[in-house]
């Protein structure tokens, strides 16, 4: 028995070994799609996709064409660039492509979540059932109170309610959908003041996990970061616990459906905590930063900021405060804004670059809509690339680079549905949400929230860029592949609340402490609150230097 054990571990790493050999020494198989290795054994092409996807991808395209395997990191992806021919894939018919793997490997590495049997359909039915329908009214109206209570603070206006305030559009969008995301999702205590220092604090950390994310994933952190993070997961499970979510009131009953269905399945208290890391996360990771390129594209574009509040005249009217405290804003109007909707479908199209995975169950034939049939290998991963492939077409979206308000507008103000390529009808032309069995479970909620914020902006507020002339940001290369992109630098921007809600009220101080309170990863830029605020209110007369967010 002695001797059986070096002999099996001998016998292990050959076994070992020899598949790996395969693997470095594989070749392009008949029928099979076009094989780039690169030039680094196993690494492959890791570090230029990791680098900047979206460029590597394009010269992949040029290369190769629609089709292609690469190798990054040991592993070979198959990229499929042709929408006509995403529907086998995203229907999967043949039951060979597997989302579910991935992403409980995904979700226990970043959240320290361990997947049970059934939650994945679990938090699909939920979403059918509270996030949309009645559930999503019920839900919209949370949101708007705590939008209500971030904006306009606990005890409503106070002293300089029509004096402008400066600070970065992105953290403020960013700062205000989290905590009121937060809030409306995790639910409130009796002391507001204390709810909103909390999800202060609480944005503070997630900003700075919300940056190390996608080296994160990639596992390219330095030694300091990985304790850093493991700090920060560990701060999220106590914060977000089970225990503490018990002493308040109005948590969502999506959240609640959700957290039942795993009590039911015998989950322990600290794994539940994980899960409510995870569904933080996916519900307030993306909103923010959509805001943000909403905003700066209404500035930036004058005929769509002039449509759209036009439009919120005609659905809300002039606006008004009630009791100082709140927004009076009707959310039935939210199904009667076509160009607000347009405007959200082209701000999505422009600022989200989701990836689309597949493991590959066993061998199986792609067929493209050429007729073209390719040969994939078990253990590989098929994946859409979206942004590049749909969202980038010219053939589908003419000036693709160009933000146009009314793009998924008919000419009569109806909905667009119709969009074209090679002459043929699309089905997928726009998909920031994803599609299929990975598709966006909270896409409705999440698109009621950012509508709710800009209707609110356009609205109540007045707003403007510092430096009228700065450009739209380019999308930040180190979040390609992540769902919204975020922008390579801050822009600034000053903004008020509208004099004829400012009358005898001023804005509370709330929302300019809360805004100015930001982490920045560059040491000079943080400031105490008082310092920060006023600098800003210094420059304000003067244009804002960019920031880059790194």
């Amino acid at each position: 028995m002695m001797l059986c054990s070096p002999l099996l571990g001998a016998l292990l790493t050959i076994v070992v070994g020899c598949l790996c050999l395969l693997k470095l020494l594989r070749h392009r198989g008949p029928q099979e799609p076009p094989l780039d290795k690169g030039l680094v054994p196993w690494l492959g092409h890791a570090i230029a996709f990791r680098k900047n996807m979206y460029e590597f991808l394009k010269r992949m395209r040029a290369k190769h064409g629609d089709v292609f395997t690469v190798q990054l990191g040991g592993q070979y992806i198959t990229f499929v660039m042709d929408p006509l021919s995403f529907g086998p894939i995203i229907k999967d018919t043949q039951r060979v492509l597997d989302f579910k793997e991935y992403a409980q490997e995904l979700v226990l590495k970043v959240f320290g979540y361990h997947s049970v049997d059934g939650d994945h359909q679990m938090i699909h039915s939920a979403s059918a059932k509270h996030l949309m329908g009645q559930g999503l009214e019920d839900l919209n109206k949370a949101m708007l109170n705590c939008l209500s209570l971030v904006m306009l603070g606990p005890k409503g206006l106070s002293l300089d309610a029509s004096s402008w305030h400066e600070d970065g559009l992105f953290c403020f969008c960013y700062s205000i959908m989290f905590k009121a995301g937060f809030l409306s999702l995790f639910g409130c205590t009796k002391d507001k003041a204390q709810d909103l220092l909390e999800s202060e604090e609480l944005f503070t950390k997630f900003r700075r996990f919300d940056l190390l994310f996608p080296r994160f994933v990639y596992s390219l952190l330095g030694p300091r970061e990985w304790v850093e993070v493991s700090q920060l997961q560990r701060l999220f499970h106590k914060r977000l616990s089970v225990e503490q979510n018990l002493e308040k009131d109005g948590i969502s009953n999506w959240l609640g459906c959700m957290l039942q269905f795993l009590r039911e399945q015998g989950m322990e208290s600290s794994m539940q905590d994980k899960f409510n890391f995870m569904m933080l996360w996916a519900s307030q990771g993306n909103t923010g930063p959509a805001c943000f390129w909403a905003l700066m594209f209404l500035l930036k574009h004058q005929d769509a900021m002039k449509a759209v509040q036009e439009e919120a005249t005609q659905v809300l009217g002039e606006g008004r405060l009630e009791g100082r405290k709140s927004f009076a804003f009707t959310l039935s109007s939210l199904k009667h804004t076509p160009v607000l909707d347009s405007v959200m479908q082209e701000t999505l199209r422009l600022g989200t670059s989701p990836t689309l995975l597949r493991m590959v169950q066993k061998d199986c034939v792609l067929k493209m809509d050429s007729g073209q049939e390719y040969q994939i290998r078990r253990g590989d991963k098929v994946a859409l690339f979206p942004y590049l492939s749909v969202h980038m077409d010219p053939d589908i979206h003419p000036e693709p680079t160009v933000f146009k308000y009314n793009r998924f507008l008919n000419p009569d103000g109806t909905r667009k549905v119709d969009f074209y390529k090679s002459g043929k009808k699309i089905h997928h032309y726009n998909m920031p949400w994803g599609s299929g069995v990975s598709i966006c479970p909270g896409r409705f909620f999440a698109l009621s929230e950012m509508k709710i914020f800009v209707l609110l902006m356009v609205t109540y507020f007045d707003f403007e860029l510092v430096d009228p002339d700065v450009p739209v940001p380019p999308l930040h290369p180190r979040r390609w592949g992540f769902g919204t992109s975020q922008p390579s630098y801050e822009v600034r921007f000053r903004y008020r609340l509208k004099p004829m809600h400012a009358t005898s009220h001023r804005l509370s101080r709330s929302v300019k402490d809360a805004v100015s309170r930001r982490f920045w990863p560059d040491p000079p830029l943080r400031r105490s609150t008082h310092e920060h605020l006023n600098l800003n209110l210094q420059r304000v007369s003067h244009p804002g230097g960019q920031t880059e967010l790194v």
